[in-house]
């Protein structure tokens, strides 16, 4: 392999016969007659490897070898020195100034062209490190701007979140830098409190790529006061058109009302949560009845929440299942079973308690999931005094009739809810409301008007052809129509809400004798009675009137 070589001696013979010898072999040399002159041909040439005599006049080889190494840096550079001293207090100082070898003169040509060629080697094996090292230098800095990138997005994620510890505590323990985790809390303009805990497939950067974007549609809704329904429908669609298909998040979305007298819930693919009594003890659990976010398209993703009437100071808990699978030195899991037996005791509905717990089991191993444990107080949240509103005392009506067109192209709910939210005192209950005119809405068009069946979901499928016989028989509609009318009654401090629809009439009675826990028809109208005060039908079934008590 031709070489750049620097011959450094002060007798011009030498330096001519080391020229001619190492130009036999291919190798390009340069010369200098001191250490000086070897210094600036170094800077000029970069040479592979130095042959270098001891002694010489203005700067000797003793001198010159160490300035040599300092300007190569990194890089391994030969340095073999010439020299007719023969003595071991001088060979030891060629190699203690920085020589690597030496070769005393006269030298032999076979020996010298053989150490050129084993230092050779070794000089290429520390370039390629030396490149490879800048390789890894330049990842390791673009590697740290990324992850600041994603930290300072993920802190920008976060920032909006509602912290309030009298009502919500965190514990968050990720297994990597970046958590797979995610908590998000709000305060709607109404006092509810929102919570959200997701847990993307796997850990670290890879896991916490939906933060944004479930962050952005979990703030932006909870500030309009959606339903968890709601919620959990769009961060769906947003994480199903996002994330490749081996990813989703398991999730559990909860809703703490105004009044602190009733949380909802939706939970997908995440352990049961647990409703413990303000002393301790568990009150309840609920079970996780859905898919994770982002596996199902839109039409056939279930949205239906579950709801919870609570007492002052129960407290929730929700954790994700880095919990109950951390493993101990003996690779027994923490366990549904015993924090099930933790929660049972008197104390451990303290958060501190139980993180105690999680520590001792854990011990010294590593964890190999993200941990997250969230504690909801049930209580009153303090609002700014502009959200506190008097009850309008001016009674109000507000009635729409939709006619076939409208019906095709028309979702009305959440423009009616945000009318109705506009009277003094409502905005509070726009989630309730906003699901009582869904629920009726959705039952006088899918059963009144169209003439579905709900009974079709259970079949294999059902969800795809449901919503499909749905669209075709949208499209095709004539002549028929839905009427709200919605009454605010101050006296009472209630809305009146009338839903009438042209179809044959709906058998709300079947389908609340029809429903399981198993079925997706019936839950709609169970719920609608455990919101409002009052529910009554129409002896045809075309109607339903609905009381609703807005009074905190």
């Amino acid at each position: 392999m031709p070489l750049k070589i620097l011959v450094v001696d002060d007798q011009n013979i030498n330096r001519t016969i080391l020229t001619k010898s190492l130009e036999l072999h291919n190798h390009s040399v340069i010369t200098a007659a001191n250490g000086a002159e070897a210094i600036k041909e170094f800077v000029t040439h970069q040479p592979d490897i130095i042959l270098l005599d001891v002694i010489m006049p203005v700067m000797d080889g003793f001198e010159t070898a160490p300035k040599l190494k300092a300007l190569s840096k990194d890089v391994y550079l030969p340095i073999i020195f010439l020299t007719a001293l023969d003595d071991q207090e001088s060979l030891k100082e060629c190699l203690k100034v920085g020589g690597d070898d030496f070769l005393s003169k006269p030298f032999d040509q076979v020996i010298l062209a053989a150490k050129i060629e084993a230092h050779a080697r070794t000089r290429e094996l520390s370039k390629k490190t030396f490149q490879q090292k800048k390789k890894l230098d330049y990842y390791k800095i673009q590697t740290e701007r990324e992850f600041q990138i994603i930290e300072h997005i993920y802190e920008r994620a976060l920032s909006n979140n509602y912290i309030n510890p009298t009502l919500i505590k965190t514990h968050l323990a990720p297994a990597e830098t970046f958590n797979g985790d995610i908590v998000l809390t709000a305060l709607s303009p109404r006092g509810s409190v929102y919570v959200f805990m997701g847990d993307f497939t796997g850990h670290g950067l890879a896991a916490s790529i939906g933060t944004l974007p479930v962050s952005r549609a979990f703030y932006a809704l909870t500030q309009k006061g959606l339903s968890i329904p709601d919620i959990a429908t769009e961060i769906n669609k947003t994480l199903y058109g996002l994330l490749p298909t081996e990813m989703f998040c398991a999730a559990a979305i909860v809703e703490l009302n105004y009044s602190a007298t009733q949380i909802s819930v939706w939970a997908g693919g995440v352990p049961d949560l647990y409703l413990l009594h303000p002393n301790g003890g568990v009150k309840t659990s609920i079970p996780s009845m859905h898919m994770p976010l982002g596996i199902l398209p839109t039409l056939e993703f279930d949205d239906t929440q579950s709801i919870y009437h609570v007492n002052k100071l129960d407290t929730l808990l929700i954790y994700s299942d880095g919990l109950i699978e951390l493993e101990n030195a003996n690779h027994e899991l923490f366990g549904e079973d015993k924090l099930s037996d933790l929660l049972s005791n008197n104390n451990t509905s303290n958060m501190d308690s139980l993180i105690q717990s999680v520590k001792e089991h854990k011990g010294l191993c590593s964890q190999n999931d993200d941990i997250t444990i969230i504690e909801l107080k049930c209580d009153v949240p303090e609002l700014p005094c502009e959200q506190l509103e008097n009850f309008s005392t001016m009674p109000q009506q507000q009635s729409i009739r939709l006619c076939s067109d409208y019906l095709k192209k028309v979702d009305p709910i959440s423009e009616i809810t945000d009318t109705v939210c506009s009277i003094k005192g409502v905005l509070r209950h726009k989630s309730n409301i906003f699901l009582i005119l869904s629920e009726a809405y959705n039952n006088a068009l899918e059963h009144g008007v169209l003439r579905m069946d709900s009974k079709l979901k259970r079949k294999r499928d059902g969800f795809i052809h449901y919503y499909n016989e749905r669209e075709s028989k949208l499209a095709n509609l004539k002549d028929n129509f839905i009427e709200l009318v919605i009454d605010y009654i101050p006296n009472k401090k209630a809305l009146a809400i009338k839903v009438t629809d042209s179809g044959d009439g709906f058998n709300h009675e079947q389908a609340l004798k029809s429903h399981n826990e198993n079925d997706d028809f019936g839950r709609g109208l169970k719920l609608l009675k455990e919101i409002a005060s009052l529910v009554q039908y129409n002896d045809k079934g075309n109607e339903v009137y609905i009381e609703y008590i807005l009074e905190d």
